[in-house]
Formats: structure tokens, sequence, C-alpha cells
């Protein structure tokens, strides 16, 4: 007999919850294990229960779905994400994206969508809703041009790419250190190679390349 996938969905409001998992319930091979209505339980959950997949709002109170993932990360927690949310904004989607996750799905459309995408996730694909999936062809696109247009940027390692990609977010070495579980000293020897590649000079060169790039980073 297969072994039923274990989800855990978190959302504030109590009747989109419950719909949400009567729909899921249908399937015979997916076990709802627990329920939150806020991040801050949703993370408890997650570390007592060890679900397979979490089916988060991204706007939640105590922490968004955002600040949810990001502390998962911090607490080296390995979990397949899904996000939910009312609102159809390219900038959301990216951020989700980039904080990994593997779905993606807008809330009118989740009841015919909730259970293909728990499915396809769990099967290590990504599932975006479709009405918003020329948002992925647009990043890929932007990535690919940019690559292109920039000298350099190919020859950047994984883990250097999403240094640039947090510089290009504001933030500071000491901050990426403790996103990405790296020793300061780690992030600023990315940084210098990063500079060496792209040809950067001077001591701002790099913030301001990443800032002016951010939605080709993105």
């Amino acid at each position: 007999m297969e072994d039923k996938l274990r989800v855990l969905i978190a959302d504030d409001h109590p009747i989109f919850r419950r719909g949400l998992r009567e729909v899921i319930e249908e399937d015979a091979g997916l076990l709802i294990v627990g329920e939150a209505g806020n991040g801050l339980v949703a993370l408890k959950q997650i570390e007592q229960l060890k679900p397979d997949i979490a089916v988060l709002d991204i706007d939640m109170p105590q922490l968004s779905g955002f600040e949810l993932v990001k502390e998962l990360h911090r607490k080296n927690l390995s979990i397949k994400i899904v996000f939910l949310t009312m609102y159809r904004d390219e900038d959301l989607f990216n951020e989700a994206l980039s904080l990994g996750a593997r779905g993606y799905v807008l809330k009118d459309s989740a009841a015919t969508e909730a259970v293909a995408c728990i499915r396809a996730v769990a099967s290590g694909q990504h599932y975006i809703s479709p009405v918003i999936s020329t948002y992925l062809i647009r990043r890929s696109e932007r990535m690919a041009a940019f690559s292109q247009e920039t000298t350099g940027l190919s020859a950047l390692t994984p883990a250097e790419l999403r240094v640039l990609k947090l510089i290009a977010t504001n933030k500071t070495s000491r901050e990426i250190a403790a996103e990405l579980f790296l020793s300061y000293r780690t992030v600023e020897n990315h940084r210098a190679n990063i500079c060496q590649k792209l040809c950067l000079r001077g001591s701002h060169a790099l913030v301001k390349f990443a800032l002016e790039h951010k939605s080709q980073l993105s």
C-alpha cells in the first residue's frame, strides 16, 4: 500500500482552511496532519509533525509565509513548500521561487488545483497556477537575456549567484551570512569573486550593479 503524503495547511481564514482541507482529503493518498491559523503555530507544527509538504498562505499573522520559510531555512528543516495567495503579483511570485517554493497557487483556483499541485510537488516537479504561468516564462527570459548581455555572469557559481541576488535586496554581508548559513568571511570571499568575474571595481560597484539589475536577478 502506498504511504500517504503528510500535508500541513496554514491559513488565517478558517472557512477557506476548512474548504481546502475537504478538497485535499478527497484524495485517499493525502493525509492532513496539521492545521494552523498563523505562521508561528505553523512553524511549531512543522517542527513537531514533520510533514512532507506544507501549504502556506503568504499573508498570515505572527509570521508571514515568507518569514516562516526563512525560519525553516535557518533551522535547517527540509520540507517542500506550496504557497497560496490571493494576489496576482509578479514580485511575490519571484520571491516565492527565490525562497525555494515548489508550488504557487492562487486561492481562487485552489479548489481545483490544490491536489494536482501537491502531487506534482511531491514527485519533484514545480506547479504554478496556469493563469500566472507567464510570470515563470518572463522570469526565465529575463535571466537568459541578462546572462547573455552581462560578461562574466555565466561564470558565477550557484552560491555566488545566490549571494548576488541577496545583495540586490540591499542585505549586508552579515545578513546574507545568517540567511544562507555561511560565515561572514565566506560571504566576503563570494563578493570578491563576483566582483572579479563581473569586472567590477570600487567599494560600492557591486551593490550598485546588484540594485540596478534587481528585476533581472529576481
